[in-house]
């Protein structure tokens, strides 16, 4: 099965094609950014006048299934690394737990997920490139759902506003180090 990807210059590209090398260091760990920078990149996903990727609910319109293992097949959109709102979350191994020193990086998120003019957010999970890619696919969904639980739980965003997706460790941040920590994130992306 191929996936698409759909870049922020409207290039269509089907799996198997060389991705453009991104910039660790245009890479930024949106947890120590303040609310009206990460507000503001919302805004920019939002407007550059793009169709990102079908919501599950847009897909189900379309007659396409909406379930958890399914939307691992969605169209991802791969934002420029200045663009990316992604937050390092540091998981045990071979967990999806959401570890308690880990849930401060999320609470201006959370402030700015209360505030914002976005309709639905994709949370998208990733991982290094440590075992198997099907394990790693289904590793990242089960953290991105965690993260998504764990907004709609303790955060209280409405859990239609909030899509989990996971890619596994098919875009790492850090191409020099397909293995790095780096890697290992969550990103958000805002869909309508």
């Amino acid at each position: 099965m191929l996936n698409k990807l759909v870049f922020g210059v409207g290039l269509l590209l089907v799996g198997g094609l060389a991705l453009p090398q991104m910039s660790l260091a245009q890479a930024t760990d949106a947890s120590e950014m303040s609310a009206e920078e990460m507000e503001n990149l919302f805004k920019k996903q939002k407007t550059r006048g793009l169709v990102l990727a079908p919501t599950n609910q847009e897909a189900t319109a379309a007659g396409q299934p909406d379930t958890a293992a399914e939307s691992t097949n969605s169209t991802y959109v791969e934002l420029a690394p200045e663009e990316q709102v992604s937050i390092q979350i540091s998981f045990d191994f071979d967990s999806a737990a959401l570890r308690d020193d880990q849930k401060p990086k999320l609470a201006t998120l959370c402030q700015v997920m209360q505030t914002a003019d976005v309709g639905v957010f994709r949370i998208i999970g990733h991982t290094d490139t440590s075992g198997s890619a099907s394990y790693n696919e289904r590793l990242s969904l089960l953290r991105a759902e965690e993260v998504k639980r764990y907004l709609a739980g303790d955060c209280g965003i409405d859990e239609t506003r909030l899509e989990a997706v996971g890619v596994g460790e098919q875009f790492p941040i850090d191409k020099d180090d397909p293995r790095g920590d780096a890697n290992r994130r969550v990103e958000f992306q805002a869909l309508s």
